[in-house]
């Protein structure tokens, strides 16, 4: 078995943790091995993976390791009695700069600003100052379009540049890996290896704020410039400031519908509207500039 596979191989703690048993049983020599030497401690899913794999390979009576001496050189980079610290170390993150917390008080201003006229009317004010030449240019549901293309854009690339994946992929790996070995576990009925598996993952959970401010970091920024834009549709539409002939869509099986019409459900036309063209906007510019906003 090439060493980069076995290497590999050797990092997933079921197969680590079945090498370590077979190593034990056979004293780290060509002895042969039958699963009823080994079924006490390995479940039969490592069982058959080992062979599988290539780490046992058929002898004269029973099963011997493809290559001791190789394999033992791989494992002994291991330490099993650190297995516990190796799982449950913090995955360190970077703590938000102070202009990230100030994006999120913002955000926080803005998302009142839904239900306090006061703050709606002053953003979608301001907002009109640069978007008011726009609607003169264009019809209303060509800027609404307009809109979601924008917004869909800044969004898509600040949730990519913003997402620290590795770090997330991290997080998540290692529940993975909490997660295999209390199935293990399970699967020997060992009270003891589950009991210190149910504490890791609780270690583990506790350090998910870590990977929730990961995740909301590039949320705030995104929520700073999406919510004006957003209140600005709501004040133009609910507002009473639609231009002469700004009366809504033709939309299929519905027909004719105003703005403020509700469309599936209690969405209003424009919700509706904004949202689907955001959707595609979306989903056109990632295939476009093939951009990954989630870990592989």
């Amino acid at each position: 078995m090439p060493g980069e596979q076995l290497e590999s191989l050797i990092d997933t703690p079921a197969i680590r943790e079945a090498v370590a048993i077979v190593l034990e049983r056979t004293n780290g020599e060509n002895e042969e091995l039958q699963w009823g030497d080994v079924k006490d401690a390995l479940s039969s899913g490592q069982w058959g993976r080992l062979i599988e794999e290539g780490i046992l390979v058929s002898g004269s009576s029973g099963f011997v390791l493809s290559n001791p001496e190789h394999i033992r050189q791989k494992f002994d980079k291991y330490d099993a009695s650190s297995e516990t610290a190796a799982q449950v170390d913090k995955i360190e993150t970077e703590p938000w700069a102070w202009y990230d917390k100030v994006a999120g008080v913002c955000a926080l201003i803005f998302f009142i600003g839904y239900w306090s006229p006061q703050i709606r009317n002053v953003i979608a004010s301001v907002d009109n100052i640069i978007l008011g030449p726009v609607t003169h240019a264009l019809p209303f549901y060509a800027v609404v379009l307009l809109l979601a293309l924008v917004t869909g854009l800044y969004s898509t690339v600040l949730q990519s540049r913003l997402t620290d994946t590795e770090k997330i992929q991290q997080y998540k790996d290692r529940m993975e890996r909490l997660n295999r070995r209390k199935e293990v576990a399970e699967e020997r009925e060992d009270e003891e290896a589950l009991a210190q598996i149910q504490k890791e993952q609780m270690k583990a959970a506790g350090d998910q704020l870590g990977m929730f401010k990961l995740q909301f970091r590039p949320m705030v920024w995104i929520m700073v410039l999406t919510i004006p834009v957003f209140l600005w549709l709501r004040w133009k539409v609910r507002g009473g400031h639609l231009g002469v002939g700004e009366t809504g869509l033709i939309v299929p099986l519905a027909g004719s519908v105003s703005w403020q019409q509700t469309l599936l459900g209690l969405m209003p036309t424009w919700i509706v509207w904004y949202f689907l063209c955001s959707m595609a906007a979306r989903q056109v510019i990632q295939k476009t500039l093939n951009i990954q906003i989630s870990p592989s």
